[in-house]
């Protein structure tokens, strides 16, 4: 199947128009061999291992929510091109969705609010400008995050949930008895803006990865989950393979590469 039927089918499902600026330039395809694509290998980062991990499969495109290059470089590096020469080698052209996918129905955020069980789920509640709201036009970008509703429990017992269904340490803050309003927001979400949006929606919890210390000091009484930006962006990856398999007349296989943290 010609390169150009794939992207088609991609950009379907996580249309670029979605991104936010600073992607411009860098999602869609990034290295284009225009090869004939018979087996695609599915990832949520670029790595040797995963690249490595393509070849042995024989897959002839690697798609994954994270670019190789995401800063403009006047150098290529020695790691760089050791990296690049593993795709080229093996005839592997790269394609990369990021915040497209994270803002499309049905993907990264949609998955992982369904994965964590929440019900009722809407976007975010935000303003775009004066007049119109994400709610209330089709036609606007949609904002990250999601927000749902869970059965109330205690910030403890929400926090293990979390863990076990995303397969992952978590760490938290927060000592709530009645937690039942849920924001996630898959990768790295903790951030001030993210606080204001959580208080005006009466969220009682917010689930995403990297939590930083000026966000807990300023939390107030929102619990703050910290599932780390891998396994919270992780199972939208996984869940693409089968929609590719749906769409597409090509073998489609999943790569899981976790960085696995230690902890003591």
């Amino acid at each position: 199947m010609n390169i150009s039927n794939i992207v088609s089918v991609l950009e379907q499902i996580a249309p670029p128009d979605l991104a936010e600026d600073f992607d411009k330039g860098k999602i869609g395809v990034t290295l284009n061999l225009d090869n004939d694509i018979e087996k695609i290998a599915v990832a949520l980062d670029p790595t040797d291992y995963v690249l490595n991990r393509t070849a042995e499969i024989g897959a002839d495109m690697l798609i994954t929510h994270h670019t190789l290059i995401f800063h403009p470089i006047t150098m290529i590096t020695k790691s760089l091109a050791n990296t690049l020469k593993i795709a080229i080698d093996n005839n592997i052209s790269l394609y990369s969705m990021h915040t497209n996918y994270d803002k499309a129905p049905g993907g990264v955020n949609d998955v992982l609010a369904y994965r964590l069980g929440l019900a009722n789920v809407n976007y975010l509640n935000v303003k775009i400008n004066a007049n119109t709201n994400v709610n209330d036009n089709a036609n606007v970008k949609l904002e990250n995050g999601r927000i749902g509703e869970i059965p109330t429990c205690s910030t403890d017992t929400f926090a293990k949930h979390v863990s076990k269904l995303l397969d992952t340490h978590v760490q938290y803050v927060g000592n709530r008895g009645d937690i039942s309003r849920v924001m996630v927001i898959g990768g790295s979400g903790f951030k001030a803006e993210y606080l204001g949006i959580a208080r005006d929606n009466e969220v009682d919890a917010i689930v995403s990865g990297e939590l930083k210390h000026d966000v807990i000091r300023a939390r107030g009484d929102i619990s703050l989950i910290d599932a780390t930006h891998y396994a919270t962006e992780n199972p939208a990856m996984q869940h693409l393979c089968g929609r590719l398999l749906d769409m597409l007349d090509v073998d489609v296989n999943f790569i899981d590469h976790n960085p696995l943290i230690n902890i003591v």
